[in-house]
């Protein structure tokens, strides 16, 4: 599937957009989207992780009243969106550390519909690309412990596991997260993701 930012000219002919992914920062507008695929993806890759009535009882509407997207602040975290046919299918978040070097992939989901389509993979680079913006040169990321899908996900693009463990609470559950790193963001991109 191609890929293409926003404000970018189309491959396909105009008015023909299907098969082409958009990449584009999130807008207010975005919210319920994004909290939907935000919760879809926590109830398919989380089942087994994460107790299954906790993730039932995830509710999009409460995950959309925490996002501030459009904001104008380099110090608050940004999300880009994918969007295919026009519809958001996947979301990266990203913001900046106490490190001004090392930046961090706050989440990446994807759509549980829209899997293994590539779409991981290129809002990965994106996000990648935009920690590189902010000055950013090495990247981390928390994976939740046990996730094997992401594991893999990461390692495919060179993170790594940097042995650093903690215990979190997300959406009110106990976890534990692995640190991932990737000493070089620019590494394997080219000139867009």
């Amino acid at each position: 599937m191609p890929v293409r930012e926003a404000g970018t000219a189309p491959s396909s002919p105009p008015g023909q957009t299907e098969g082409v992914l958009v990449l584009r920062p999130a807008r207010p507008e975005d919210a319920a989207a994004v909290a939907a695929v935000h919760v879809r993806s926590w109830q398919a890759g989380y089942r087994g992780l994460i107790p299954a009535a906790v993730l039932d009882d995830l509710r999009p509407e409460e995950r959309a009243a925490r996002y501030r997207f459009g904001e104008d602040d380099a110090s608050a975290p940004a999300t880009v969106v994918a969007l295919d046919d026009g519809a958001i299918v996947g979301f990266a978040t990203t913001g900046p550390r106490e490190d001004p070097a090392c930046g961090e992939l706050l989440a990446l989901y994807v759509d549980p519909d829209a899997w293994d389509r590539g779409i991981g993979r290129r809002l990965l680079a994106g996000a990648r690309v935009a920690l590189a913006r902010t000055g950013s040169e090495r990247g981390l990321v928390w994976v939740l412990a046990g996730n094997a899908r992401a594991e893999r996900f990461y390692r495919a693009d060179g993170w790594e596991h940097d042995g650093t463990r903690r215990h979190a609470e997300v959406w009110g559950v106990a976890v534990e997260e692995l640190c991932y790193r990737r000493p070089h963001l620019g590494d394997g991109l080219g000139a867009r993701p």
